[in-house]
């Protein structure tokens, strides 16, 4: 998976548990699972809001890219 979810780091800065992220977003602590481990198809962005605005961060805190090692052998230059 390109996508790795950042969650957990942000509520470990927070010390924040994933039942108090669940309760402020809205969401259940099921589904709060679902996105820290990966396994998640897709966000709402109305959902990301409510994320970054509990955890008082930006997007790019939450979710970063990471090449694959196919995408990284597409991208490499060949000679």
């Amino acid at each position: 998976m390109a996508i790795v979810v950042r969650i957990d780091v942000e509520l470990a800065r927070r010390k924040m548990s994933v039942g108090e992220f669940a309760e402020r977003v809205g969401l259940t602590p099921a589904n709060v699972a679902v996105l820290k481990n990966g396994r998640a198809k897709a966000v709402r962005f109305s959902t990301l809001e409510a994320m970054c605005r509990v955890l008082e961060c930006q997007p790019g805190d939450l979710l970063e890219w990471v090449p694959d090692l196919d995408d990284a052998a597409v991208a490499a230059p060949r000679g």
